[in-house]
């Protein structure tokens, strides 16, 4: 655990309660005057405090110290994903988190499913775990776009990874990649982009949604 995250970090005095009191208390035991580190998640601030007191079900912490720490992946790859179940999508996250991903824009593509509903708020307590044990000091962003149409009005200049003689590679500056939901893009997807702007991977083997997701963020991020 590289931190903790709270909210309302930064403040000169934390009140920690409910599952946090009894992680930070109960499981991870931590005792009076011990210093624990939090983040809000909101900027880059490392905040350390010092727990003050304890009682049954609460413990107050006040702030002794705190600098700026920006703990991230500078390429800023933003990967559009069309939408596939969200267990799968729920279980791929925290990789993606720990990789560096800027940003995922959840893209309802011609194949997606499109009862799969986006449950971000569950996406973000799966994040604040990544991020308290990777140590990342910013949240990933979410977007949802209707279509690959609409998406494309909003990125233009985006790479699509399919099978293609063009391998992906960091090195072509790719910033925004879509990948396919299972079954992949359809045709009329396909025509959408420039031969140019779309990248396969050297194999002929045709991979999950999910592991496509990873070998293109691993590609362009590691």
């Amino acid at each position: 655990m590289q931190f903790v995250y709270h909210e309302q970090s930064g403040n000169s005095v934390l009140h920690i309660e409910d599952e946090l009191y009894k992680y930070l208390i109960k499981v991870r035991r931590h005792t009076l005057q011990e210093s624990i580190f939090f983040r809000n998640l909101k900027e880059n601030n490392l905040y350390e405090y010092k727990i003050e007191s304890i009682s049954k079900k609460s413990a107050l912490l006040h702030l002794v110290h705190q600098e700026t720490q920006r703990t991230e992946n500078d390429q800023n790859i933003h990967l559009a994903w069309c939408v596939v179940d969200t267990k799968t999508i729920e279980k791929e996250l925290p990789s993606l988190n720990e990789l560096g991903v800027k940003k995922i824009s959840f893209v309802y593509a011609d194949y997606s499913q499109k009862n799969f509903k986006l449950n971000f708020e569950k996406y973000t307590k799966i994040l604040i775990n990544s991020c308290q044990q990777c140590g990342r000091s910013s949240l990933m962003e979410f977007e949802v776009f209707k279509s690959v149409d609409e998406f494309l009005k909003t990125y233009p200049k985006s790479f699509m990874f399919n099978f293609s003689s063009t391998h992906l590679e960091a090195n072509l500056g790719i910033q925004t990649i879509i990948i396919g939901c299972e079954g992949g893009f359809s045709k009329r997807e396909v025509e959408l982009f420039d031969a140019s702007k779309i990248v396969g991977v050297k194999s002929n083997l045709i991979l999950r949604s999910e592991t496509a997701v990873t070998v293109v963020a691993s590609k362009l991020l590691v």
